[in-house]
């Protein structure tokens, strides 16, 4: 083993590489590779060439798989790493509410126009703008060609990066936007209003007019396209994200998944019960929902309705889509959440991997091992806790997981 390891490193001496610039130069050729299906994609070889030319992989980016090195990328998403108050602060929300009622004026007949035609509300727009990048203000921080290049040489979805950073140069050879302004997120999202470059084909919307589809600088092409993506994941025109309620003190939080859908009359019904005493008419009461319990038992609890779930096809985060929707409602409304959050810690996560790993073993949990806590998780937990003759609380605890470790 040794001695293979010194002749890989006399080889490389001899050509004259580092072992990070062979590395590196494997890199080059997996990018050389990819011409042919650039050009299928209708990317010229002039701009293939300038595109690529002296392109490094930033192996610094979280989401990749490099050998010999732990996995990368879950501490870098803030939306499943941190607990409901801490990423839906009321502070950053009163702020961009502010923010989004001004724009609301500003871009008031660009907006009413968009809203006309898609049915989605021009609060839920801005909304999506505010979360994403601060209404513009905030400056992306990676250039997306390296960023979807890195990805498809050593990230965890390879295939699907690989057709981005095509779609990234075929963008860039139609100079819609230059390479500088093309800045984008470590995922690959970019522009306005956060599109991954094969977003920017299925959705994209020329709304201004002038003959390209500018997502970067363009404000009404920006929101026009952010409605329509919405529109082509089934956004439901006039129906409500969600509606905050309190629930009954015996409440069973293992229903709330995506699976367990029943009309809002319903779960009235069954002793949910609308905050501030709102009434919800006939047609409202007759949508179907789905019960969402970001903090378990512990803080507010939503009935969903389907348009909740395409936000979430926007990004698949619960936290997400309560910013974006209570950000929306802010704007309309200077109230805050009826119920405050409560007080709890999130589990690192590597501990919430080893409780998904642990619910698995015991048939519970079908879902993705990805260390985060979302709606499935937090069901099976809650279906953990009732064989375990546990608190129900579906809130991945300490406790909790020193029980499932146990159980092995």
């Amino acid at each position: 083993m040794m001695r293979r390891a010194l002749i890989a490193a006399v080889i490389t001496i001899i050509c004259g590489l580092s072992p990070a610039r062979a590395a590196d130069a494997a890199f080059t050729q997996f990018i050389a590779s990819l011409w042919p299906e650039a050009q299928a994609a209708g990317v010229s070889r002039a701009t293939f060439d300038e595109q690529t030319r002296g392109l490094e992989p930033d192996y610094k980016l979280p989401d990749l798989i490099l050998p010999g090195r732990p996995a990368t990328g879950a501490p870098s998403q803030a939306e499943f790493v941190q607990v409901p108050a801490d990423y839906v602060k009321e502070a950053s929300i009163a702020r961009l509410a502010g923010e989004g009622q001004r724009l609301l004026q500003k871009y008031r007949p660009a907006l009413s126009e968009i809203e006309k035609k898609s049915g989605v509300p021009a609060t839920i727009m801005l909304a999506i703008w505010g979360r994403e990048t601060d209404y513009g203000r905030y400056t992306l921080p990676y250039d997306l060609v390296r960023v979807l290049a890195t990805q498809a040489y050593v990230g965890r979805r390879k295939d699907t990066y690989r057709n981005e950073f095509i779609l990234s140069l075929k963008i860039l050879g139609e100079g819609v936007v230059t390479r500088k302004d093309m800045r984008s997120s470590w995922a690959g999202a970019t522009g306005l209003t956060q599109f991954l470059p094969s977003e920017y084909y299925k959705h994209g919307v020329d709304f201004d007019g002038d003959g390209r589809i500018d997502i970067w600088h363009s404000v009404p092409d920006a929101l026009a396209s952010a409605a329509q993506q919405l529109v082509n994941k089934g956004w439901q025109s006039g129906v409500r994200w969600a509606y905050e309620v309190q629930a009954p003190a015996k409440v069973d939080c293992t229903s709330g998944v995506p699976e367990v859908t029943k009309p809002i009359g319903q779960w009235l019904r069954e002793g949910f019960v609308p905050v501030r005493g709102e009434k919800l008419s006939a047609a409202e009461q007759a949508q179907p929902a789905s019960l969402l319990q970001p903090e378990g038992i512990y803080g507010p609890s939503f009935l969903t309705t389907n348009n909740y779930f395409v936000i979430k096809e926007y990004n698949f985060s619960d936290l997400y889509v309560l910013f974006v929707g209570h950000l929306r409602d802010r704007m309309t409304s200077p109230l805050p959440f009826a119920t405050q959050w409560a007080a709890s810690r999130q589990l690192r996560t590597k501990d919430v991997e080893t409780m998904q790993r642990g619910l698995t073993r015991v048939g519970l949990y079908k879902d993705k091992i990805d260390g985060k806590a979302g709606m499935q998780t937090r069901a099976a937990l809650g279906a953990y806790q009732k064989s375990a003759g546990l608190k129900v609380d579906c809130w991945p605890s300490e406790e909790v997981l020193r029980s499932i470790q146990a159980a092995r």
